[in-house]
């Protein structure tokens, strides 16, 4: 196999992998986003809508349904084993081999699009003065106009995306 494929269930494709989530891994869509990961997420969406957007867009098919996984038969997919989302987050990296592959904060979480660094003067006049004395650095999504920023909400996040790299790095999911 050449440098930079990944195989699984026979299939063979380039790096970037683009995933799909179905309604019941809306945690782990948004985590792998915030990893840096193209992941696209509907809270609700028809089994054959979700498969000919995976195939239509070559996606690989995130999915705790077995049902879905048997519909799934020519696009690629992968069956989710946990219900915890770090669970989740490490079977992903792992299958795929994405663990150098992660980018932090560099997608935005609501419409999966790449982030724009913003330089602190131009979120002058977009953000509380609150925000624009307390924050250091600010992204924009250039789709949906979001705007980022390390607020109250970030430690918690870091530290847990911390403890899930941790745990790969002293090799516990190997």
């Amino acid at each position: 196999m050449k440098r930079g494929m990944v195989s699984l269930s026979g299939y063979f494709w380039s790096m970037p992998v683009k995933f799909i989530a179905d309604c019941m891994l809306g945690k782990l869509a948004k985590w792998l986003k915030i990893f840096g990961f193209d992941a696209l997420f509907f809270s609700k969406i028809e089994d054959e809508k979700i498969l000919a957007l995976a195939e239509k867009e070559d996606r690989v098919l995130l999915t705790r349904d077995t049902r879905l996984i048997e519909k799934a038969r020519s696009i690629r997919s992968l069956f989710i084993e946990n219900e915890d989302w770090p669970s989740q987050v490490e079977q992903v990296l792992d299958e795929f081999r994405l663990w150098k592959g992660v980018k932090p904060y560099t997608r935005c979480i609501e419409c999966n699009a790449v982030l724009k660094p913003l330089p602190k003067r131009r979120a002058k006049n977009l953000v509380t003065p609150f925000v624009y004395e307390n924050a250091d650095s600010f992204a924009i999504c250039t789709v949906c106009g979001r705007l980022f920023w390390k607020g109250t909400h970030h430690r918690d996040m870091e530290h847990k995306m911390k403890e899930i790299l941790r745990k790969k790095s002293r090799g516990e999911n190997s």
